[in-house]
């Protein structure tokens, strides 16, 4: 009987669906200036790509290399990024509209903090934010998890138990 290998298409959905679950509960409790969590995320992130990496490894029976087990956390995080820009997108516009509207107000209320900013400059980057908002925010999650997903793929890979098989080594025995 042949060995199942779970597909990097099934690992994206799941982890990408652990951090669309995440990120609700930190909008739904209003959670977003908690700082540790977003490192929570992150580390969640890059520990569901190593277990995958090891997964893959071990669903391989060890017989691949470092690059075959980079490239399959890569694939992974690609397809949780697809996942994290489709949500964001979906989020920002449909599902939490308001959303942009409070991160802005916590914008506003940092920048009041500094007082070398004026009230005109305050304005000008509210008004340069709100314009922004939405390539900002995708360019931060393709940038920001293929950057996880990278961290993740290269311990994951490194961290894999591997004997690859040299396929120019002839076999002597006869």
């Amino acid at each position: 009987m042949e060995k199942q290998i779970t597909s990097h298409i099934v690992k994206g959905a799941i982890l990408g669906g652990i951090s669309i679950l995440f990120s609700i509960i930190i909008y739904i409790f209003n959670l977003y200036t908690t700082q540790w969590l977003s490192w929570l995320s992150y580390a969640i992130l890059v520990g569901g790509i190593i277990y995958g990496n090891i997964l893959f490894a071990n669903q391989n029976d060890n017989n691949v290399s470092f690059g075959n087990i980079f490239a399959h956390g890569f694939k992974t995080t690609a397809v949780i990024i697809v996942i994290t820009v489709l949500y964001t997108v979906l989020a920002l516009y449909v599902l939490f509209p308001d959303m942009v509207d409070k991160i802005i107000e916590l914008s506003r209320t940092e920048m009041l903090k500094n007082p070398n900013m004026t009230d005109e400059m305050i304005e000008q980057g509210m008004t340069m934010t709100k314009k922004l908002f939405l390539p900002f925010a995708v360019a931060g999650a393709i940038f920001g998890t293929g950057f996880i997903g990278a961290i993740g793929s290269l311990i994951g890979a490194a961290v894999a138990k591997k004997n690859p098989v040299d396929p120019f080594k002839q076999d002597t025995a006869q």
